[in-house]
């Protein structure tokens, strides 16, 4: 499956166009990651917890997706981008979306 984050892929042509498609994920922190975390901001630099937490999560939205553009027959997603938010305090959403389509090589 190929994703990506422009609108045509180099060396096919897009022949059909399935739709929007989607991957949701929602995580949160345990309150130990929160704690170390918490910590973390006292003293400045990255807090490599939420970092870890939103490359999991990134991941994670992008293979829901690829599994969603599959379901609908699509060979490929275009025009792929992400979105997130937090939700309350603790939990991090994040939606990959973008384009299923199926493509033909050149």
């Amino acid at each position: 499956m190929i994703v990506a984050t422009t609108e045509n892929v180099a060396g096919h042509r897009t022949v059909e166009s399935l739709g929007q498609v989607f991957g949701v994920v929602v995580r949160s922190r345990g309150l130990t990651g929160n704690i170390v975390a918490g910590l973390r901001t006292i003293f400045g630099g990255e807090i490599k917890e939420y970092t870890a937490l939103v490359e999991d999560t990134r991941r994670h939205a992008i293979d829901r997706l690829v599994a969603n553009a599959r379901a609908m027959g699509a060979d490929a997603v275009v025009m792929m981008r992400f979105d997130s938010g937090s939700i309350g305090q603790a939990m991090n959403e994040v939606v990959a979306y973008g384009t299923a389509v199926r493509l033909q090589p050149e």
